[in-house]
């Protein structure tokens, strides 16, 4: 990809005490129908906070460009299995951040 990749960090404050509920949902459903629909292609990572502020589920994108960014999503909202999962999955959301951010041109790249 060019340096004018795309990344999309999604922060997701999970309820107090709901933190293993949401990690066995993902595992066991999220997951598979990201894996399954051909969406985990996009995925950098997903990651659980340890220091700061707590009870988060954070996850990182990679996207060639804004419109690939938004035809991922626009196609991800359709997958039913997917959509399955996140109607388990919003109850146990407190909050979702969102927040875009180009490569720097120089250094790594996850």
């Amino acid at each position: 990809m060019s340096q004018l990749e795309l990344y999309e960090q999604r922060t997701y404050d999970v309820t107090v005490g709901q933190m293993g509920t949401v990690l066995e949902l993902y595992s066991n459903e999220g997951w598979p129908a990201l894996e399954a629909g051909g969406h985990s292609k996009f995925l950098v990572g997903y990651f659980v906070s340890d220091t700061g502020p707590l009870h988060q589920l954070i996850h990182i994108w990679r996207f060639g460009s804004d419109v690939e960014r938004r035809e991922f999503w626009k196609n991800l909202f359709t997958d039913e299995d997917f959509m399955a999962f996140a109607a388990q999955l919003r109850p146990l959301l407190e909050r979702q951040e969102i927040q875009l951010m180009q490569a720097a041109p120089w250094g790594p790249r996850p």
